[in-house]
């Protein structure tokens, strides 16, 4: 990966986003069918940070017009992956003599990402295996792309999101950036879930083969499955099944071990011919502390009650809402919104009822973020959670989230 011309790209991109919202700004239509498709086919070939910070905003469907999204989504599924003689450097680099090690290795990936792309291989012993190789040279160009993904990060200010919540929002994706280049990492974070869930049955967390691992190539066990956007077409018995292991899995993490997996894309989840749960990846897993737990369990036990001023109170006790002016109407729809989904009994996730009333709301909170001012070290804890929501919308998922929800809420009334 080299340094020339990358800026000069990025800038372009940036440029060209910032001219659609001005145009939308100023009363216009936005081509944003034609945007979206310049960002996926420039965001594929430079990958990095933009590009993760793209497929970030994706999975946020209900914040982005729909023929950008739509665009964007490619970035998870469809990215053009590194050539060949690329990802072969990395190898050599990591292993030298790649025969050594690898009687074959599948030059094309069956899967492409922001940092790295996957490729399948055989090793000497016959043991088939997954090596997911960092982009070559992509640490060495990481701090310039942060500097321009921090420019286009400022567009934001026209949502009116505080800069000092945009400031947040990047260091938080900076921060998780240079932990994702960082194998060893997500090695340790694979092989801690994997002793966390080995009498788990319905999760399957892929070995890393630590022997075969360094800092820019991460060796694991070869684990096949159908990935979870690709579960619609199943029978409805094993897609929910996978969404209820997922929902029991981030609930045992968030409130029995105080972590969360906080990538949910899409591609690093799959079923297996059992129908458990496959968690591929690790590279983004961070820590939740009981505090921050209790205080947005007391946010929503104040949402499902109806309570504008309470939901205000939790809101100032999380470190939110430092302005003038309690949005308290917007307090009321919101709760209006969110209510449905916790009502006794099951809850289809697929009701585009629900989906409908929280797009219409999305507008209305970030027109408003000036006065809500969310706090900081949330934002990546409800980006992750949002977008594991959204896979249980994908999946169909019907879940009893009354049930589920009511010993949390009694747990974070207790006193501290």
């Amino acid at each position: 990966m080299r340094d020339r011309g990358r800026t000069r790209r990025l800038m372009g991109l940036g440029a060209r986003t910032g001219g659609a919202l001005l145009k939308t700004r100023l009363g216009g239509q936005a081509d944003w069918r034609s945007l979206g498709e310049a960002l996926f086919e420039g965001l594929s070939e430079l990958k990095g940070p933009a590009m993760k910070l793209a497929q970030i905003m994706s999975q946020w469907d209900d914040l982005l017009p729909p023929d950008l999204a739509d665009e964007l989504a490619r970035l998870q599924r469809q990215a053009e992956p590194m050539p060949w003689p690329r990802i072969r450097e990395a190898l050599v680099m990591q292993y030298g003599d790649i025969d050594q090690h690898f009687s074959q290795v599948e030059e094309r990936p069956f899967a492409s990402a922001s940092m790295g792309q996957v490729h399948r291989a055989v090793t000497v012993a016959g043991d088939t295996v997954v090596l997911k190789v960092q982009y070559p040279g992509l640490a060495e160009v990481l701090e310039s792309d942060l500097k321009q993904v921090k420019r286009i990060m400022r567009l934001g200010r026209w949502f009116k999101v505080p800069q000092a919540r945009l400031d947040a929002l990047f260091e938080e994706l900076a921060v998780g950036l240079r932990e994702e280049l960082d194998y060893h990492t997500e090695a340790s974070a694979m092989l801690r879930y994997r002793e966390r869930y080995q009498d788990n049955p319905r999760l399957v967390i892929p070995e890393p083969l630590l022997a075969l691992s360094g800092q820019h190539v991460l060796a694991m066990q070869f684990v096949d499955g159908t990935p979870l956007r690709e579960l619609e077409s199943v029978d409805d018995a094993t897609r929910q099944g996978i969404a209820v292991a997922l929902a029991d899995w981030i609930t045992e993490e968030l409130f029995t071990y105080g972590e969360l997996h906080a990538d949910p894309h899409s591609g690093n989840f799959a079923a297996d011919e059992h129908g458990r749960l496959v968690i591929y990846d690790f590279g983004s897993v961070i820590p939740v502390p009981e505090v921050r737990l209790k205080a947005m369990m007391q946010l929503l036990d104040a949402t499902l009650a109806k309570e504008p001023m309470a939901m205000d109170e939790a809101l100032l006790k999380m470190g939110g809402r430092q302005g003038q002016g309690a949005p308290l109407s917007l307090y009321k729809e919101s709760a209006e919104c969110v209510a449905p989904l916790f009502a006794p009994g099951e809850q289809d996730f697929s009701d585009v009822r629900v989906h409908r009333r929280l797009r219409e709301l999305t507008p209305k909170v970030w027109a408003a973020m000036d006065r809500l001012q969310p706090p900081a070290d949330t934002l990546l804890l409800s980006r992750a959670l949002n977008g594991h929501y959204w896979n249980l919308v994908r999946l169909g998922a019907r879940l009893d989230m009354h049930a589920r929800t009511q010993p949390l809420l009694a747990w974070a009334r207790q006193p501290a």
